[in-house]
């Protein structure tokens, strides 16, 4: 018997079905064919497929899983009902495919000339309603794309069921699904236009991901938060934070505290658990290592795939938003650490998104970062600055964020950053700086400090740049503040000497001045200074047990009576022993030690000096706030200088050896008592406890400059604050 030919299937149904159909909203859904209207769907595994309301049933065509109604123009309404019957259970839901574009044309035209501001609220995943149908609606941007689907576990993570709509040259596809609710997993499958080559890609805009090693990104709920820190907010707005108290206590979430099996802390109990800790130390600030969701804890954060995305190991995004809500609540800001400068190569995140070079260059000269493994962000490209920018203003406007800590500032700023000659190529101009990450640096400073004004911007940065914390209006890059890392540096190569030559390397301690006040500088000892076989802060201190925790009391008193403000990484302020070690929590243990009580009082007693004294805080980038009493003596290793407020003096004296210094005298301002109001060598700090007594009284003997002078005890690896009593 003869068999019947088969018929050819179409080109455009063959695209539908091997899922490489660019349009499929041209071939799926409603549309009119002639006199009749038409209506497809396509659903892999379906025995059957049929319309709700009016009840109605497709055909089956080429043998294939699309299925096909055709009658009279107005049957069926604009937004229907499937039903079909699959894997042995029945089904019902709207078509995807019967809804219109929902993205604005206005929103497409911003995103693509790089001023979108708030890239994050149309693309991504977001619960959105169309004539009362509730659904997700989602939105990539993937110029290189051939076709982009949405895939999940809602419909077996099959990239053939949810093929998006191209919105053209803009290179955003969307796709709005009627029934998905928050708490969704999901993934964009993407194929190469060009090669065919398929990736499964988590959301670049994505607000929540699945805990680590999962990868899938997961539909955020939209209900609003019941902030109440609007006080907060409000004072923060009016905050004149140049000459204002700033301590900061640089925090990994994931190591600071552990749950009693070893477990991470969520972050409602690391609020409760912290703010007490904070606000009994004194700091005004934390800051914390990134908490941008990220695959490695090893990384601390720094290598970042979910740049909208609280980090799922300690909670859900409401749960971050209660942390930064009880922290503000207490009084306490909270300042993110941000890197911009460059992302993993993860195959799940940014890395050639759609199959291109599409966040990064294409030449790795530009591109890659060889020292870290990473790529680096194409800063030239509109839609990568709006994404970043979009990023930053996110933390500060969803989660209240008080300021971003933005990594690895230098990186961006020089084309040449840790490269060999010839593995860089030049600016336009011949030179090595990056002039599209200057104008995107400068353009996220502008507008964080326009629209939340009282935020912070602080920069690592570590090299001569000019003008990093200086307006823009001047030529500077805009930034709050900087950190300053050669005085970090000098320091930390002082303080580590044998006292006995540390008088040959006396100009390490008074270079700063040199240049205190050309930024706004934060003194940092962080994380870095405590990793990867630098030690501890305390054991880069010379000398015995005593001598160790002398100095690093003796380290605390000069950094925060240095002009700056301050910042102190977690362990720090108690002399922990061992280099930070982020897969446990830090050895609480060890303040069981008298000489660990010492330290981490001295330091909660500098803090709270350095608040309640505008001397310490007032004038911390001008030149008036300071004043050298004596910088040049250093035969016997001591400093002495003046810290000066609008209407109060402190006088500051540092003996950088294990000799005690008696009847020292020293040069002071003005007649009266003088009063020691803090000596780290104080026994309840654990020091052998030499000091000044009740109080000196000035002499009208000139010294050092200066009509009158004091005679001092300064004790052995010491700083000393005195203070002129009133009247």
């Amino acid at each position: 018997m003869k068999k019947e030919p088969v018929a050819a299937v179409p080109d455009e149904v063959q695209k539908i079905l091997s899922a490489r159909h660019h349009d499929p909203f041209a071939f799926l859904g409603r549309h009119r064919d002639g006199d009749m209207e038409v209506v497809r769907a396509y659903i892999p595994g379906a025995t059957r497929v049929g319309i709700a309301e009016p009840e109605l049933s497709l055909a089956r065509l080429h043998d294939t899983d699309l299925f096909e109604w055709r009658g009279r123009p107005g049957t069926v309404p604009d937004h229907y009902r499937l039903t079909w019957t699959g894997g042995g259970a029945a089904h019902t839901a709207y078509d995807p495919y019967c809804f219109d574009p929902q993205l604005s044309d206005f929103d497409l035209h911003l995103f693509g000339e790089g001023n979108h501001q708030h890239a994050y609220r149309f693309l991504g995943a977001h619960p959105h309603s169309v004539s009362g149908i509730h659904g997700t609606l989602f939105a990539v941007w993937a110029p290189n794309a051939g076709r982009i689907s949405v895939v999940g576990d809602f419909n077996a993570w099959d990239g053939r069921r949810h093929p998006m709509r191209s919105r053209g040259g803009s290179g955003i596809w969307e796709l709005f699904i009627p029934g998905l609710a928050a708490g969704t997993l999901y993934k964009f499958e993407i194929r190469h236009r060009e090669t065919g080559a398929i990736h499964l890609k988590t959301d670049p805009y994505g607000q929540q991901f699945e805990v680590r090693p999962h990868t899938a990104s997961i539909v955020a709920d939209p209900a609003p938060y019941p902030w109440q820190d609007q006080g907060w907010i409000e004072r923060r707005r009016g905050m004149n934070w140049l000459h204002a108290p700033l301590s900061i206590f640089e925090v990994h979430l994931g190591s600071w505290r552990r749950g009693a099996h070893g477990e991470f802390l969520d972050y409602r109990e690391l609020a409760h658990r912290l703010v007490p800790y904070v606000l009994d130390m004194g700091f005004t600030h934390i800051e914390l290592l990134p908490i941008t969701e990220h695959p490695f804890d090893a990384s601390w954060g720094y290598q970042t795939t979910g740049y909208y995305a609280p980090t799922s190991r300690y909670g859900t995004p409401e749960d971050f938003r209660y942390f930064v809500d009880h922290c503000h609540r207490h009084g306490i800001g909270v300042i993110l650490d941000w890197a911009p400068g460059h992302f993993p190569k993860d195959a799940h995140g940014l890395a050639r998104f759609d199959g291109s070079a599409l966040y990064e260059h294409e030449d790795p000269r530009r591109g890659e970062h060889r020292d870290w493994g990473t790529l680096i962000f194409n800063s030239g490209r509109n839609e990568v600055r709006n994404f970043l920018v979009s990023s930053a203003l996110y933390w500060l406007e969803e989660f209240h964020i008080d300021g971003l800590r933005v990594d690895a500032v230098a990186s961006m700023l020089y084309l040449d950053y840790s490269r060999e000659p010839g593995d860089w190529t030049p600016n336009i101009h011949g030179g090595n700086e990056n002039l599209e990450a200057i104008d995107f640096l400068r353009r996220l400073n502008q507008l964080t400090h326009e629209l939340h004004p009282g935020t912070l911007m602080l920069a690592e940065e570590s090299t001569a740049w000019p003008m990093v914390s200086r307006p823009i209006w001047l030529g500077g890059l805009g930034f709050s503040m900087k950190w300053n890392m050669g005085w970090m540096n000098d320091t930390l190569a002082y303080m580590s000497q044998n006292p006995v030559y540390r008088k040959y390397q006396h100009d390490m301690l008074t270079f700063s001045q040199l240049y205190a006040y050309t930024e706004n500088f934060v003194l940092p000892f962080s994380h870095d200074e405590v990793v990867h076989g630098k030690q501890s802060l305390l054991n880069k201190m010379p000398g015995d047990e005593w001598q160790r925790f002398a100095n690093l009391r003796l380290l605390y008193v000069y950094m925060y009576t240095h002009p700056g403000k301050k910042l102190l990484f977690m362990g720090c302020e108690f002399g922990q022993g061992r280099e930070w070690d982020d897969s446990v929590q830090l050895d609480w243990y060890v303040l069981d030690y008298a000489y660990h009580q010492g330290v981490q009082k001295l330091v909660r007693d500098l803090n709270r000096l350095y608040r309640e004294s505008a001397a310490l805080h007032q004038f911390d980038f001008e030149g008036r706030g300071f004043e050298w009493i004596d910088c040049h003596d250093s035969s016997q290793s001591v400093l002495t200088y003046l810290r000066q407020g609008e209407h109060d003096a402190l006088v500051v004296a540092l003996n950088f050896t294990p000799v005690p210094r008696q009847d020292y005298r020293i040069g002071v301002p003005r007649p009266g008592l003088y009063r020691e109001i803090l000596n780290s060598d104080s026994e309840h700090y654990a020091g052998s406890n030499q000091g000044n007594g009740s109080g000196l009284c000035a002499e009208a003997v000139p010294w050092m400059g200066r009509p009158y002078s004091i005679v001092i005890t300064l004790p052995p690896l010491a700083g000393v604050i005195l203070s002129p009593v009133p009247g």
